[in-house]
Parts: structure tokens; sequence; C-alpha cells
């Protein structure tokens, strides 16, 4: 009989911050029975994946296995969570749990894109479990900056796995359940635990979430103009504290963008937030003095199309900021959005418009345990082995230093990495071929498909189209006419870069060899290596050459 075995399998998160998605197996080899945690999103850029509206985690390896999934569980509403459950699913089709606001959430991602939202199941939290194959799993409640974020507690034939989701250590959250201390403690022995690494650089205990609350009350009270306000929308806690800083300082509150009223709209369903502050319309806000009012606006990142950003290029549903007014970004930079953010401070700045953000005053707290909180998580769990996740390589090897200086059997284990956790420290037994997916418009692409590195390299070296017709003599009836596409009109010669690359074809279609000419894939070669010598000699690139060859028939 096959020896079974149980085992962890990270397809996203794991070596970097986003695009969370983790399986869990148990059986004998290649019998195992899995259950997913989280399918999350990442977010694209003009950089690596221009025109890219989201990127997913490679599923093929366990699509292929699908009848071997049993369940999938979401730990919380974070985008790198659950933004991909809705485009994903169709290949999966496995049943999805999830506590009550995460479940309301997955349910209208899954209504917009034609599901009827019955596949996801609304659970308790501990000490409800769910049976999924030879799992049992429940919810523990934590703290982080989304309501009802959740460990999940994974009993299994060899043992119980902590997969602790995003958290940090708060005990006095503004919204949602306070940190357990009590109840953590009790949960030995546990075989593993799969723990967040986001924040281990992190020298300083985290903060708590209340403690925002008096220096933005402070600030708005303060100000004068008009004032705006950013934050994640998915931190309703920190939404909530935002409005009830405004009405305190007697201004009307205006939600603006989507995702913010969306957020705040799903808490007060689902009865996480009981008593958020009167909101009035944007355009009813017209009618309010500037000094009266306050503005919660998505696009804490710098994102082009959301409310911070177009409030920064002039008007936003009718309402424009002047000099005078105040910015406040309750929110921390992710990295790599340092640019989309600048450009926004700039532009608020050339207004005249005073941004403040959490460099400048104690107006944000991160969602993540920091290094002290980790390590009181682990003398809390007392895991035998430990296995970090949720984070960039560097983040991933620095958590396992931690664990191991404090006598836990730890592993690094980035996207593909099969680890056995049955045996008394982590075993690497085999590597999966892991990969992204690219949602480009309404279609899924894989990243190694070659679309997207074309769009690339046509954006880095323009294109040229090159057409020939040729007549049914296979003689050229005409020169080759040339159109551009993102470069120079004009060359080093100074004469017209078409017109000379017209030329260039055209002699060469002159002196071809019959052969060359009856061949389409012999003269497309040609053609495109003559275009991009003659490019090079007079604007220094090699553009991308596209050959349209018309042949009339005798």
């Amino acid at each position: 009989m096959a020896r079974e075995a149980l085992v962890y399998l990270p397809l996203g998160g794991a070596g970097e911050v986003g695009m969370n998605m983790y399986l869990y197996g148990y059986g004998p080899k290649g019998k195992e029975r899995f259950i997913m945690i989280d399918m999350g999103v990442t977010f694209p850029d003009m950089d690596s994946s221009p025109g890219v509206d989201l990127i997913f985690p490679d599923i093929e390896w366990i699509a292929e296995r699908a009848d071997q999934l049993d369940a999938i569980f979401i730990t919380h509403a974070h985008e790198d969570h659950i933004g991909a459950i809705a485009h994903l699913y169709p290949r999966l089709k496995a049943p999805i749990y999830a506590r009550k606001f995460t479940a309301h959430i997955g349910r209208l991602k899954m209504e917009e894109h034609g599901y009827d939202g019955e596949e996801i199941t609304t659970v308790a939290a501990m000490p409800e479990q769910i049976e999924a194959g030879p799992f049992k799993v429940g919810f523990m409640p934590l703290s982080h900056s989304i309501p009802e974020s959740s460990a999940l507690i994974i009993d299994t034939p060899a043992g119980r796995i902590v997969h602790s989701g995003d958290f940090k250590l708060d005990e006095t959250p503004v919204l949602g359940e306070p940190f357990d201390r009590a109840a953590w403690s009790k949960l030995g022995p546990v075989k593993a635990l799969v723990c967040d690494s986001t924040n281990v650089f992190s020298p300083h205990a985290g903060r708590s979430e209340i403690t925002v609350g008096p220096a933005i009350e402070k600030i708005v009270a303060e100000a004068e103009g008009m004032v705006v306000a950013t934050t994640f929308a998915s931190n309703i806690a920190r939404v909530k504290t935002l409005a009830e800083a405004g009405q305190a300082a007697g201004r009307s509150i205006v939600l603006m963008g989507r995702a913010m009223r969306r957020m705040i709209e799903a808490g007060v369903e689902t009865g996480v937030i009981g008593d958020f502050p009167k909101v009035v319309s944007p355009e009813d806000a017209k009618d309010v003095p500037r000094g009266n009012l306050m503005l919660l606006a998505t696009g804490s990142q710098g994102e082009r199309r959301a409310a911070s950003a177009q409030l920064s290029r002039g008007k936003y549903q009718g309402l424009t900021l002047k000099e005078g007014d105040l910015f406040l970004f309750s929110s921390k930079t992710i990295p790599g959005n340092e640019v989309s953010v600048g450009r926004v401070v700039n532009a608020l700045s050339e207004m005249g418009v005073d941004v403040i953000d959490d460099r400048m005053a104690d107006i944000h707290v991160s969602g993540h345990a920091n290094r002290p909180d980790l390590e009181e998580m682990h003398a809390l769990v007392k895991p035998q082995i430990l296995v970090p996740m949720h984070g960039e390589h560097r983040m991933l090897r620095e958590h396992a230093k931690l664990g191991e200086a404090g006598g836990i059997a730890s592993v690094i284990a980035p996207n593909g990495t099969m680890v056995a956790l049955q045996g008394n420290r982590p075993e690497v037994v085999e590597f999966v071929e892991t990969g992204r997916l690219y949602l480009d418009g309404s279609v899924q692409v894989g990243a190694l498909d070659g679309i997207v590195r074309d769009r690339i390299r046509m954006a880095l070296n323009g294109t040229v189209v090159i057409g020939i017709l040729i007549d049914e003599e296979d003689e050229p009836l005409l020169d080759a006419w040339c159109e551009l596409k993102g470069l120079p009109e004009i060359g080093r010669s100074k004469a017209p870069l078409a017109e000379i690359l017209e030329e260039d074809v055209g002699q060469f279609l002159g002196r071809a060899d019959g052969r060359t000419i009856m061949n389409d894939d012999k003269l497309e070669e040609a053609v495109r290596r003559i275009v991009r010598q003659a490019s090079v000699k007079e604007i220094g690139k090699k553009p991308e050459v596209i050959v349209l060859i018309s042949r009339l028939a005798a």
C-alpha cells in the first residue's frame, strides 16, 4: 500500500506579495485529496504587462486534478485572496466556503460573471468545522485590515495545520474581532504553522488600528478647506474612522469611487458596520460649502482611473480641488506603486493642495504582523514546523531564519514547491510548474503565450507594416507600400522613413530570384530583414515588422 503523505503546495503568494493560492493534500502520491486556500489576483503594470487587466495564478496543475479537489476556503475578502474566484471557478467547480462578509463579497463577484452565488457557503467561526475529504477546517478569527479575516485551522490525519492568512495582533481593531491570545495559545499541538511573512523586516511591534483615530481627528478638525482622504476601500475600519473624524468636524461625508461605496454597503448589509456616519451624494455635495466637505476617495495606490487620480487631474463627479484644500493618504504605498502615487501627489501640489501621508503623521497602521508579532505568534502556537508564505522570497527566507533561530524546523517554499509535512522536519518532495494567467480584456491568456511579450516589443521598438502585391506572373506589380506605427517619420538621411523602406524593399523585389518570390515564407523573412537593417541605419531601432503578401491569380 502506498504511503500516505501530507503536502503543502503554493501556486501563488509565495515569493511575491499578492495572488495568493495554496493547496494542501493528503493521501498516497498521485491519489491525494486536496483543499485550496484562497484564489487571489495581482495587478499589472505598464512595464511588464501592458494592457493586461488582472493577473491570476496558473491553475493548470490542479485543474488537471479537479476531481481530487474537495473544497476551496477563502480567508478574507482582499483582492489578492478572493479576486480570481469568479474567473477560475469554472475550471475547478469545488464548493467554496467563507465567513459572512467574505462570502457576501464573493457572491457579488460570482453574480457579476453570471453565476448565482450558491457556489459559496457561509460558515461560522470556530468551533464549527467543515469536513472536506480527509480534512476538517475551521475559521479562527484574527485581526487584519478588513472585517472577518480568519486563519484556517486544518485538522488532518497527520496533525493540525494552522494557515494564518493575513493577520496582525490587534486587541482593539475598531471593527471586527480582537486578537484573542488565550484562544490562540490553546490550539496545540500544532504540526505546522504556515504563516504570513509580509512585515518580517519591520523591527517594532505593530500598532493597533485604534491608535490612528486621534491624529486623523486633529488634522481634519484643523483643516480650513475641503478635505479629501484616501485609503484601501476594503479597510472599512479606517474608512469609518475617517468618516467619524469628518462628522466630528461638522463636515458632510461623500464616498467617491465604486469600490468605496461597495465595501461600505457590504459592511452594512452583513452587520459588520452598525453606525456609519450619514453620507451625501456627489451631486448634493456641490451645494455644501467647501469647508464643510470631506471626500473619502478610492485610489490610495495612484490607480489612474480611481477617484484620487481623477481629482488630481481636475474634476471627478463634478467636484474639484483648489488651493488650500487638504489631501490625506491614510495608507502605505505598496512597493512598486511609488511612481503612480508620486504622480498624484505632484499633481495635487501643482494645484496648491496640501498633502499629508503616513510619513508625516500617525494616520496609518499596517494590517500585517511585524517581526516581534511573528515571534509572538510562533510562541503562542508552538508549531513543530514553520512554512513562511505571503511574501517576496527575501521575506520567506528571513522568516525561515527567524523560525530556525527559535528552534522551529523551517523551510523556504516559493510557488511550485511541494513540501511534505508529516515528518519531524519539512521536506521538499517535488517541484510543480507554476506561472501566471493574464486577463486580457475578456480573455485569459498564458504569460508564456507571447501575446504580452509581443505587445512589449511593439511598445519598445515600434512597428512597420509592409505590403507587397504580386501579379499572376509572380513579378512585383507595384512597389511595396509601408506604414509606420510608433516610429519617427524622418530618419538620419532627413528623408521620410516610409519612403526609404519602400524603396529598399522595392529594389529587393526587383532583383529577387523566382524561388524567393514564389515562397511566401522566404519572401517574408527576406523583407523583414531588409526593413530592420534599413531601420537600424536610419533610426537606430529594430522595429517589429509585419509583411502582408497579396497575390493576384492569373
